[in-house]
């Protein structure tokens, strides 16, 4: 069955059906409607940070929400307009025009299908758990720190300035409330959802009483109509494709790369695996789609999605309804939205920024390897100073170099007589031959102390890439050179195939097919080509 097939009968990943009972559904709508009263500012916020219209990032929300949640890798997963992509575009809405927007949408949504299709979100794998550790408190960190502009006020001179005096205090308290809220719901009732209980009471008790707090009103007007269908206005010629696709390209990886964490996060929480590459199908579906309605384009939302789980989303019903509530609050409800407390909004933000951040990791830190903790530092630094791709490859990096340095430190060769030739000596070579400890295996052997005939036994060891193919024929030419000769044996099918096709081995396949056998090979000079 295709994955857009699975997608509609609302099964998993794995084609496992998710049951939806008459009371999970009302609980899928509720936590839907959850997230779409969160989503409102957000979307708005970004919008602003992109340097576009509200109604910008409220469509891509929408769009870019329901086909996610139809097709998406994971049921209960939230995408929308993020920050992460809004600073990135800024730059190119500042000087091109929002135009130019749309058409990079469009190139990034292009590119992340072509992602998909060649499943290059299995590569996700590659991602330690440090590194998703760092991107989970980092991302809480950028969570936390993007609300702070919900304490700021329009200014005299026409710009921002911090809360002060009582209407501090009454946002703090009812921030304060809204979290007390939502911590006491679930051991009252868990008939609705504990973020909407307390935006609800909240929101009640500030228009009842007219307490003078901002309202989501006073960021922006929510209302409108529904997205138009529009070709973006730009010269189709290749410098309009110079100017976009470094754009479309940066956006495409910034995307994929928090979708794909956000998946895997989401996934070790409702217990589902797989899904990477049609999620990638899906956001690069998604991502066209909004680049020709008018949308900035978007991703997968942690901080969204921590709702719709936390509140009991489990099925793409929630993310539907999500999207759906959306939409239905632009076209008919936005007098009404507009009412809601920004101090409500924030209340629920900083309860998911307190349980997306992995508090584990900070009691880990004098447990795990001094490599690790700082894997799990430097990606949270990063992802705050710079950007969630940034920080995931330099955690990679990392991971990959300590990896490589204690691979290394593995080699060894230990020496004894050979029982299948006379005077000969073996080197028994045990972990792995590659560029990290090619210079130690070098200098393991010193020809003039050892007999005529020397053999290497690969059997506890594997020849990995070019750099292990140099120094092995760097060691045989120092026997050469000493007058003595140096065989190998024990390969392994890779190890025999790579050498192979360095034009070392030259020996029919009946030989040794199995590799099981002392098979000894002859090394012949000057093949990989010196230094």
């Amino acid at each position: 069955m295709s994955d857009f097939a699975r997608a509609l009968r609302n099964e998993d990943a794995n084609g496992n059906a998710i049951t939806l009972t008459a009371a999970q559904g009302r609980i899928e709508i509720l936590s839907g409607l959850t997230v779409a009263l969160a989503l409102v500012p957000e979307a708005v916020a970004f919008a602003f940070v992109a340097g576009v219209q509200p109604l910008v990032g409220l469509y891509a929300a929408f769009i870019v929400g329901l086909i996610t949640a139809v097709f998406g890798g994971r049921p209960g997963m939230i995408s929308g307009a993020t920050g992460a992509l809004a600073v990135v575009m800024v730059a190119l809405v500042a000087q091109h025009g929002v135009q130019y927007l749309f058409a990079t949408v469009v190139l990034m949504g292009i590119i992340q299908v072509l992602a998909g299709v060649f499943k290059l979100g299995k590569f996700i794998r590659m991602v330690p758990h440090p590194v998703m550790l760092g991107f989970v408190n980092g991302l809480a960190i950028v969570i936390f720190l993007a609300q702070m502009e919900q304490f700021k006020v329009p200014s005299p001179d026409g710009g921002h300035e911090w809360m002060s005096g009582l209407t501090l205090w009454m946002t703090l308290g009812l921030v304060g409330a809204t979290m007390a809220i939502i911590w006491g719901t679930p051991k009252v009732t868990k008939l609705i959802p504990a973020p909407l209980a307390a935006i609800g009471l909240v929101a009640a008790a500030v228009i009842v009483f007219d307490i003078p707090v901002p309202r989501v009103g006073d960021l922006a007007s929510v209302k409108g109509g529904l997205p138009e269908f529009a070709i973006p206005q730009v010269p189709f010629d290749l410098e309009t494709f110079k100017i976009i696709f470094p754009y479309a390209m940066i956006l495409a990886a910034i995307g994929l790369i928090e979708s794909l964490l956000t998946l895997n996060l989401v996934g070790e929480i409702t217990r589902e695996r797989g899904g990477a590459s049609q999620e990638c199908l899906a956001q690069g579906g998604a991502n066209i789609v909004t680049g020709f309605f008018g949308g900035m384009g978007g991703c997968a939302m942690i901080g969204q999605s921590m709702i719709n789980v936390n509140s009991g989303g489990r099925t793409r019903l929630s993310g539907i309804s999500a999207a759906l509530f959306l939409l239905s609050f632009i076209l008919f409800a936005s007098s009404i939205i507009e009412l809601i407390p920004l101090a409500a909004l924030v209340g629920v933000m900083f309860m998911v920024v307190i349980g997306t951040f992995a508090w584990q990791s900070i009691r880990l830190m004098r447990r795990i390897p001094l490599s690790d903790a700082l894997v799990i530092l430097t990606v949270t630094i990063v992802t705050v100073l710079e950007d969630l791709a940034i920080a995931v490859v330099v955690g990679v990096i990392i991971s990959a170099l300590v990896y490589a340095w204690n691979a290394a430190a593995q080699i060894r060769a230990t020496p004894h007589p050979s029982k299948s030739e006379k005077g000969a000596l073996v080197y028994d070579i045990e972990g792995p031959l590659f560029f990290g400890s090619a210079t130690s295996f070098q200098e393991m052997f010193e020809p003039e102390s050892d007999p005529d005939t020397v053999i290497l036994d690969f059997a506890g060891s594997r020849v990995v890439d070019q750099s292990a193919l140099q120094a092995i024929e760097a060691v045989a030419e120092k026997y050469s050179q000493a007058g003595k000769k140096l065989k190998l044996r024990h390969l392994s099918k890779d190890c025999h195939r790579l050498l192979h096709g360095a034009g070392q081995l030259v020996v029919e396949a009946s030989d040794d097919p199995s590799y099981r056998l002392a098979v000894d090979y002859d090394i012949q000079l000057g093949r990989i080509g010196g230094h």
